[in-house]
């Protein structure tokens, strides 16, 4: 079988503001870039929700076990309650109508957010990555009052998903292939993200 099976994808489940999901999208890169005929689901769970916060202590593990960075005007943000809402939305548009660009949007929102500390809760504060990735969302997409059909939606197929592998933990990387699922354990990777490629490769063996 080739590693590069067209039967193989990628389920992420991760929400846009939690930063476990902003380090372990550094895995999904690897991946990604040495499997490139996987097939990534990106699937936005929306925990955020304007009434819960990121502790620093969350902040502080994030930073011990991963390589990823933090901006000062992040950190500052801190005592601010986080909303994810409109990114759910958003991401929930482009997995469904432009998938190829899903993850570079993701990427682009993460950075946005944990290192220049915006906080992605309107139109204005996105609408520089989406010029920049000539994206035409509608209006509806670009709103944190309520979540659109399509990201309830979402999150239906995610907790399916998580009664299958019986857990509600995010961030949460799926491999699929040839009907069969497996829950990587993204954690075993955070320090050496490279590591995961090796992961993956005999994850594919074992399905094919």
């Amino acid at each position: 079988m080739s590693l590069n099976t067209p039967t193989a994808e990628l389920f992420y489940i991760y929400d846009s503001h939690c930063p476990w999901s902003y380090a372990s999208t550094v895995l999904v890169e690897k991946v990604l870039s040495a499997f490139p005929a996987i097939t990534l689901r990106a699937m936005h769970i929306g925990y955020y929700d304007g009434d819960n916060k990121v502790s620093p202590i969350t902040l502080s593990a994030v930073g011990e076990f991963s390589q990823v960075a933090f901006g000062a005007n992040y950190i500052d943000t801190l005592n601010y309650t986080k909303d994810s809402t409109l990114v759910a939305n958003l991401m929930a548009w482009v997995q469904n109508k432009s998938a190829k660009s899903a993850f570079e949007l993701l990427q682009k929102l993460q950075y946005a957010h944990f290192v220049l500390g915006n906080e992605l809760t309107d139109e204005e504060s996105v609408s520089d990555i989406i010029d920049e990735l000539k994206l035409s969302p509608p209006a509806k997409c670009l709103q944190s009052n309520k979540l659109t059909k399509d990201a309830e939606f979402a999150i239906h197929d995610i907790i399916e998903v998580q009664e299958i592998i019986g857990t509600q933990a995010i961030p949460a990387m799926l491999l699929a292939c040839n009907e069969s699922l497996v829950l990587l354990n993204h954690n075993l990777y955070l320090e050496n993200p490279e590591a995961i490629i090796e992961a993956v490769k005999l994850e594919l063996e074992n399905l094919s």
